[in-house]
């Protein structure tokens, strides 16, 4: 069931003062540092996949599943690590999920300087091992998210998880940008040889400064808190489940979790998707470069996330009740310009707007879990990043069918209308959503 606010069993003596390590503040922020290092695993080792299989002969399924691989372990990871929070709190499963990554990418790099490239033969299972422990670091999203709304009151938590998951996801844009040239001017050892000192970096000034959430730090004193009283700590005001089974539970048991769910799927589902379906589209629809190609997609991947973080900020000012539906409609309209357009600046005005809708809608989901899933916050940020992320992995071969069916450049666009009917078939369940939860966003 649902945690329920306990009764206020706090025992306390009133002279006692009880010290808070960190505040909400600082929380956000290294929070959102370790979650860009963690999420730069899919830039950092995406790249090495061709050279990958041209060594090893890999067939284009072979090849494919070991570039998915990091994301595809990464969104699985989030269900299971998200719900530990509310037994844990956020500190000991983020770092270890850090420390798996450090791990993985230590072992791609020993691989790397010792075979690469005359003795790669045979090292398949370990690169998809590899890819595996690199893709843990994907997992921090969901840790972070529960970890970030015990902190925050729910007034400001639109702003806090818009700025946390907004600047958290330029991490692979920027690598995307910036790994080639490190790696083009050092060369590929000591080009990612870096990118794991700055991960390393990153993980040591997580350990150093991230504290749990109010909530947290009095239940490991021994302290019964309630809601009411967790403000004055500096804290938020949600208590959470007593395990993460029963947080995945009690969130499983809402209906709206699931229909965030189904919404985080195509809005940062798709967004992944894109990422990886973008290169294709513009090299095969109009001729661009490789290099082009990237850039373009680099910036759509910028502009969402940095859409994300002013989505966030404006939640917590504005009416949000019909943000969802509208926000549903900009990627609907987008994907069908695209999926239509021969014109290069139309189409690429179609992007613009799908890469709107997608980081205003991915801000306002979060900001709706503490309303809608109250007593299940890491739980339910679980399942919405776990399952909802897997988009990435899903969309991209519906996309493929539909190009395979079309054939020629014009069925790289048509491949974007199977996306924008998922869209318009997710509308309905904005209006569901108020009836589901019995409370209804403001």
């Amino acid at each position: 069931m649902i945690a329920q606010p306990v009764p206020n069993l706090e025992r306390l003596p009133a002279a006692t003062p009880v010290r808070i390590r960190g505040n909400r503040r600082q929380a956000l922020l290294v929070a959102t540092l370790g979650f860009f290092g963690g999420f730069a695993g899919v830039a950092v080792f995406g790249p090495l996949v061709p050279h990958f299989s041209d060594l090893l002969a890999l067939s284009p399924l072979a090849a494919a599943l070991l570039a998915a691989m990091p994301n595809l372990t990464g969104s699985l990871l989030r269900i299971p690590f998200g719900a530990a929070v509310d037994r844990f709190g956020g500190r000991k499963p983020f770092l270890l999920l850090l420390a798996i990554t450090i791990v993985g990418m230590s072992g791609l790099l020993a691989l790397v300087g010792f075979a690469y490239p005359a003795h790669m033969a045979g090292t398949y299972p370990v690169l998809l091992g590899l890819a595996v422990l690199i893709g843990c670091g994907i997992a921090t999203f969901s840790v972070g998210i529960a970890q970030v709304s015990y902190w925050f009151p729910q007034r400001e938590q639109g702003g806090a998880l818009g700025t946390y998951g907004g600047l958290g996801n330029l991490s692979p844009g920027l690598s995307t940008l910036l790994l080639p040239l490190a790696v083009a001017s050092l060369g590929m050892l000591a080009g990612y040889g870096m990118w794991l000192a700055i991960l390393i970096a990153i993980t040591l000034v997580y350990a150093a400064c991230m504290h749990d959430a109010p909530v947290f730090q009095l239940r490991q004193r021994g302290i019964i808190p309630v809601a009411a009283s967790l403000a004055r700590y500096g804290g938020g005001e949600t208590i959470p489940a007593g395990s993460a089974k029963e947080g995945l539970l009690a969130a499983a048991r809402v209906p709206a979790t699931w229909t965030l769910v189904a919404f985080y799927f195509l809005s940062f589902g798709g967004f992944l998707a894109l990422t990886a379906w973008l290169p294709m589209y513009w090299h095969a629809m109009y001729g661009s470069s490789l290099r082009v190609a990237g850039l373009l997609t680099a910036a759509f991947a910028i502009f969402t996330a940095l859409v994300r973080v002013g989505g966030g900020l404006a939640s917590d000012r504005l009416p949000i009740r019909y943000a969802l539906a509208g926000n549903f409609g900009l990627m609907f309209v987008g994907l069908l310009v695209i999926g239509l357009s021969h014109d290069f600046a139309l189409s690429l005005a179609g992007t613009v707007a799908v890469g709107l809708g997608m980081g205003l809608q991915n801000a306002i989901i979060f900001k709706l879990v503490p309303i809608c899933v109250p007593g299940a916050v890491g739980g339910a940020s679980g399942w919405i990043g776990g399952l909802g992320a897997l988009g990435g992995f899903v969309l991209p071969p519906l996309m493929g069918i539909a190009t395979s069916l079309v054939g020629g450049a014009d069925g790289y666009a048509r491949g974007f209308l199977p996306f924008a009917a998922l869209v318009l078939v997710a509308l309905p369940l904005v209006m569901s959503l108020d009836r589901w939860t019995g409370r209804g966003a403001r």
